[in-house]
């Protein structure tokens, strides 16, 4: 049996949110410090207020300390790992500094093994966010991942301590590398079992322990890892001495190949695929950055079936439970590494960098220190996960080296024309010139691209490096794209046949996209462009500068609290092939529409306005509640051919999806109370006049309990709201929200206002969750 140990830390940890003097000390009494478990953000459980920033959404930041005693492992080694610590971490053990950690999302781990003492210990945090504006979204503060304590013997493997590839693939074989890093190997052995997804040994060897130990196995008939069947493997690599077993380290890993071709595009597993992937910032909503697992599990579930089948993390490395979950579910990942780079961004003014205050200081400031050690330790920690297959070495960068921006031509004080839509204006003659005249700053673009590229190719090359480019003209010609295996366009899918024929040897794809029918259209018809990454998957908190009260960026598929919005069902129309049809309504006055009662016709003014489409979908509601009359434009989204639309049983007309340019369905119906049907071969969708709230009706989904209110019989009431008020038995109410990016209700409370005659609560622990509101309930639904 191995001596390994790995203790999880995750519980009883004493917090303050204070600059307290003395806190590291190892006997300082912390008694009255709060009881919190980790992962912890203590911004998500203040009050929104307009006088913190819109970009991180009205919440505020400042300095905590936290404190935890834990038992000696009694091992010869002992190390303790953070998975993240938003951010400024210093980190004492027994009154002992161990080190400081700025970047707050980068995993990092401390050998304290001559610092330990047997029997009880004390670890003090002190975080320092009161640089709270120092991103362009929500990131939370405090210690938001998880914390283990990691023991074994002097000979061992450490921690991230193995790399396991699948260099060769075919139907009938896999070769699997492994590398092993051994701490003081002398006299050792190590033994490596490949066990495959049933449990079953296929594989197993055994070789003398090196400081870097390499062993390559033949798997026969391998299951592949893929977005359908996440098939994974495990590594159990033992390490011997004297004939004892002294370390054991497991590995998950999935056989799978990935390669990118400039002509045709992605191939997993040697087959042809469209990337249909969604952006998505770390935080959880109402739960903020420290995201509980079956938050993340409920959403990756609705998104896969919308289609959905990648997530890039943007922009940030995102935790290790995340990968685990997005390798279990069959989700590929773009594992982006930095916002920031030689200069800042301005948090709260996209492209005009000019604050440079305190409170907005971000990741430039120690970029040059800290970035390869950044980096290395994200991909050490994030190597094995199969799920990974871009590493991402920054996003829309450009913007912050002016020579760049400037060469584009975009920006002239004579240009007149829209960056979205609009071809380069300079030549590429015009801008290799400027970029060659144009005055050199300290950093160069292309030379710090390089650098990390070089970084990241020491760590993995199985895997491509590319970055979501803003400026993509430029920086074909800066040395930037030069330094990448793919270039990402960022919202210049007017430009994938310039970047095509001009760059014919580098593989492009989108990296930030609009969840609009025109960015997919423009990749479907190209074969060589891998897919896209909308903007974003989910709505997020953050970046909404001078829009109090809104405190979200509603560009999501769905809402805050995982609802589905309009978009995400017009997304899913051009994923799935599987039958489907979304119906929603709205007042003509409301909608982007004209109606001509002489011809029938329903649409745009502008026919062309579909091209055109940004980030937020227009406002559709899925009720039928009006004012008798009412001229109201109904929508569906749909991928079936035709769809009839019935009211009270009476067909209003088959209309065919080849007759609406934007792959809308509209008509125009005055409004009758009953029943509004839209009907197709395999598909329907109902909507149902409701009368006046009757009662609550609750629904469970792992941790979530979602709440609607219901008429009498049964059906949604969506034009009116009611505070609902919960009381949970037996767990813990962690998070109440109603997905609206108005809502600035406390998170952290036992009641809120429904939005859509809805809300959202999020309880931990197998519990009974009552809910009641003035009049009805109360009512309670089991929960775990």
């Amino acid at each position: 049996m191995s001596n390994r140990k790995t203790v999880s830390l995750n519980g009883d940890w004493k917090f303050i949110k204070d600059d307290v003097s003395g806190a590291e000390a190892a006997d300082f009494d912390a008694a009255a410090w709060r009881t919190v478990k980790v992962p912890h953000d203590w911004s998500v459980e203040e009050s929104f207020s307009n006088d913190w920033e819109g970009a991180t959404g009205y919440l505020p930041g400042g300095i905590g300390w936290y404190r935890k005693t834990f038992q000696s492992l009694e091992t010869a080694v002992t190390y303790l790992h953070f998975d993240g610590v938003y951010n400024h971490a210093t980190v004492y053990l027994n009154g002992e500094k161990l080190g400081d950690h700025p970047y707050g999302y980068s995993p990092f781990y401390y050998d304290i093994s001559d610092q330990v003492i047997s029997g009880e210990n004390v670890i003090a945090v002190r975080v320092d966010h009161s640089r709270y504006c120092d991103s362009r979204w929500y990131t939370g503060s405090g210690i938001y991942r998880s914390v283990e304590l990691v023991g074994t013997s002097e000979t061992h493997i450490p921690v991230w301590g193995t790399f396991i590839t699948t260099p060769e693939i075919s139907d009938k074989k896999a070769s699997v590398n492994v590398q092993i890093e051994i701490s003081s190997p002398k006299d050792a052995e190590v033994s490596t079992t490949i066990i495959d997804p049933d449990g079953k040994t296929v594989a197993q060897g055994s070789v003398a322990a090196e400081a870097l130990t390499i062993q390559t196995f033949e798997v026969s008939s391998p299951r592949k890892w893929d977005v359908d069947t996440p098939n994974r493997y495990k590594a159990i690599c033992s390490v011997f001495k004297a004939g004892k077993m002294v370390d054991e380290y497991e590995t998950v890993f999935g056989i799978r190949s990935i390669r990118f071709d400039a002509d045709e595009g992605f191939f997993l597993n040697g087959k042809n695929m469209k990337i249909k992937g969604v952006c998505l910032h770390h935080d959880g909503g109402c739960v903020g950055a420290a995201v509980p697992k079956d938050v993340w599990r409920r959403r990756f579930a609705t998104l896969k079936a919308g289609g959905c089948n990648a997530i890039r993390i943007a922009h940030n490395p995102g935790s290790d439970e995340f990968l685990d979950l997005c390798d279990e579910m069959g989700l590929l990942v773009q594992d982006e590494f930095f916002d920031e780079w030689d200069h800042p961004k301005d948090k709260r003014l996209n492209q005009n960098e000019q604050h440079d205050d305190y409170i907005s200081r971000g990741y430039t400031e120690h970029f040059q220190e800290w970035a390869e050690k950044d980096l290395k330790a994200v991909m050490r920690a994030h190597r094995n996960h199969p799920s990974i297959f871009q590493w991402s070495i920054g996003n829309e960068i450009e913007w912050t080296y002016p020579r760049n921006a400037e060469a584009t031509g975009f920006f002239d004080m004579g240009w007149e024309g829209n960056y979205f839509w609009e071809q380069p204006p300079n030549s590429i003659e015009e801008i290799k010139r400027l970029l060659k005249e144009l005055p050199r700053e300290e950093y160069d673009i292309g030379e710090t691209a390089q650098r990390l590229a070089k970084w990241t190719r020491e760590m993995d090359t199985s895997r491509p490096v590319i970055a979501n480019c803003i400026l993509p003209s430029a920086s074909y010609e800066s040395g930037y794209a030069d330094a990448l295996d793919i270039i990402g366009f960022s919202y210049r899918r007017v430009i994938y046949d310039y970047g095509h024929e001009n760059y014919p040897k580098l593989p492009l794809m989108g990296t930030e996209n609009l969840g609009q029918w025109h960015e997919w259209k423009a990749i479907e018809e190209r074969d060589f462009v891998s897919g896209t990454f909308l903007w974003t998957g989910i709505d997020y908190m953050g970046e909404v500068n001078g829009q109090w009260p809104k405190n979200t960026l509603d560009s999501g598929l769905l809402d805050r609290a995982g609802f589905e919005k309009g978009s995400y069902h017009m997304m899913k129309t051009l994923w799935c092939n599987e039958p489907h049809v979304h119906l929603t309504s709205q007042t003509l006055e409301k909608s982007p529409y004209v109606f001509d009662a002489s011809t029938g016709f329903i649409g745009e003014a502008d026919s062309n306005a579909w091209k055109t489409k940004t980030w937020i979908w227009h406002d559709v509601n899925t009720h039928w509640n009006y004012a008798d009359g009412e001229m109201i434009a109904v929508e569906v989204y749909s991928n079936c051919p035709s769809v009839e639309l019935f009211l009270n049983g009476e067909s209003l007309g088959r209309k065919k999806l080849s007759d609406f340019e934007d792959h809308i369905y509209k008509w125009a119906v005055p409004y009758k109370p009953g029943k509004l049907e839209a009907r197709a071969d395999g598909a329907s969708d109902l909507l149902q006049t409701a009368g006046v709230p009757a009662s609550i009706q609750l629904c469970a989904d792992g941790m979530h309990v979602i709440a609607q209110l219901v008429d009498a019989a049964g059906i949604p009431v969506k034009t009116e709201e009611r505070k609902i008020f919960f009381a949970v038995e037996g767990g813990t109410l962690i998070g109440v929200d109603n997905g609206s990016p108005f809502n600035i209700q406390d998170y952290q409370s036992d009641c809120i206002i429904t939005a859509q005659g809805r809300c959202l609560l999020i309880a931990e622990g197998a519990c009974r969750v009552e809910a009641s509101a003035e009049g009805l309930g109360p009512v309670f639904i089991e929960v775990g």
